[in-house]
């Protein structure tokens, strides 16, 4: 994998300040911003594909949006145990508040609050091996739907174990670089936003622009990365084809 061209693929296009920039403003704007993701993947489809421009543009905002759209509702679906395990202690919370008001009930008010508490941490433990597992195969998850484009294609959990498995290096690869690019990012903006916020006014306008600016360009490097890897399992596997 060539790591160093993930990093500066964004600025050999002639056009990155506006392609990144108009995508870093749709990020802003509620519901418009699954066209973001589906830049994304666009991205992805474009390094799998060998496209001389890895940037695509935003003509076809709709197609976008709908491919954004689409792995927004696969990630609502994957969450769903996340949620269970937030609303299952907090059940076992909102009861002891209901039976406080009875002083007969005390006892069983305290005890079953415990509980809620002992199931919290413990849950809690599942939710961060849960997301960790995620965070580790979504990447295949996006290579796999960019190369289908269909909502199902989000849930060919043999599909995805398979391409992780038989392409463990370059995968584990991508995955490490993309930690790190995270921490930089987040390093990189909480310095910034800490500076600029003591500008009242125009010093906050550019904490945010900052901010977006960063996203967008982690987006394009971490769509970059994997779709090397994607065009690597592709070269393993000349039956794959990319939609």
């Amino acid at each position: 994998m060539d790591i160093g061209k993930s990093f500066s693929f964004v600025f050999d296009d002639k056009n990155w300040i506006g392609k990144l920039g108009l995508g870093a403003l749709i990020t802003f704007i509620p519901i418009l911003n699954f066209a973001w993701t589906g830049y994304m993947v666009g991205i992805i489809r474009n390094v799998m594909n060998n496209s001389p421009e890895l940037l695509p543009t935003w003509d076809d905002l709709g197609k976008k949006f709908m491919d954004g759209l689409l792995l927004t509702v696969a990630s609502l679906v994957y969450a769903l145990p996340l949620i269970v395990v937030f609303c299952l202690p907090l059940s076992f919370m909102i009861v002891p508040a209901i039976l406080s008001g009875n002083s007969d009930l005390d006892d069983l008010a305290i005890a079953i609050a415990g509980l809620g508490s002992a199931l919290f941490v413990c849950l809690l433990c599942v939710f961060i091996i849960y997301a960790l597992a995620l965070s580790v195969i979504y990447p295949a998850i996006l290579i796999i739907f960019a190369r289908e484009g269909t909502l199902a294609s989000c849930f060919k959990f043999r599909d995805v174990f398979s391409l992780i498995s038989q392409n463990l290096s370059p995968f584990v690869t991508a995955w490490a670089v993309n930690i790190g690019l995270g921490l930089g990012a987040s390093f990189v903006v909480g310095v910034a936003q800490t500076i600029l916020n003591l500008i009242p006014c125009l010093g906050q306008i550019a904490a945010v622009a900052v901010t977006l600016g960063v996203v967008a360009y982690t987006t394009a490097v971490y769509a970059h990365l994997f779709g090397q890897f994607g065009n690597i399992a592709v070269r393993q596997n000349e039956s794959m084809t990319v939609a």
